[in-house]
């Protein structure tokens, strides 16, 4: 097996690359952690901030391209299922239509509200322009990945001052204790 140290430094090396991936899976928890780690050193700000925005980017083209394809087919064939009836799904896609722009950025910015894959995938399904839509999500990420990233450091924050100290008094009383015992 490798060493520790050799691990470690492969990671570091790969770690914008690995931040991608991650992102593209598992975005807001990605930034929230990214930004932690930004906290302790571990990042450079502006590469942290394009790998994260590049990563969540590279994902909306995914359930874009799922939406643009498959989710038509699929919710005419099987949205009984999930109780979507072709006409349910047809109004969706003239009301998403209408008012596409303000939907796409809002989506972003309150992430969806659980929603978010289903919005990316409707944009898909209605023919949004491609290039509207990148725009709108590149907008719309921008924010995002500040504001996660943010919490995240300001988490990091509070663990160093306030829950690290509270952490090793507890472990220094706990080995006290257990001396005693």
């Amino acid at each position: 097996f490798p060493s520790h140290d050799r691990v470690l430094s492969v990671v570091s090396y790969i770690k914008y690359p690995l931040l991608v991936l991650g992102t593209i899976i598992e975005g807001p928890i990605i930034m929230i952690a990214s930004g932690f780690l930004l906290h302790q050193g571990f990042f450079y700000l502006p590469a942290l901030f394009i790998a994260l925005l590049v990563g969540d980017l590279i994902g909306d083209v995914i359930w874009y391209y799922v939406g643009y394809h498959f989710a038509e087919k699929v919710l005419h064939k099987h949205g009984h299922f999930l109780g979507v009836s072709p006409e349910t799904f047809e109004s969706t896609k003239k009301l998403f239509h209408k008012y596409h722009t303000k939907i796409l950025l809002l989506s972003k910015l309150i992430m969806g509200l659980g929603l978010a894959l289903a919005v990316l995938m409707v944009a898909g399904a209605t023919k949004v322009s491609f290039k509207k839509y990148m725009i709108l999500n590149f907008i719309g990420e921008i924010f995002l990945v500040s504001w996660l990233m943010l919490v995240g450091y300001y988490l990091a924050e509070i663990y160093s001052n306030y829950i690290a100290d509270v952490f090793k008094v507890g472990f220094i009383a706990g080995g006290i204790l257990y001396r005693d015992w």
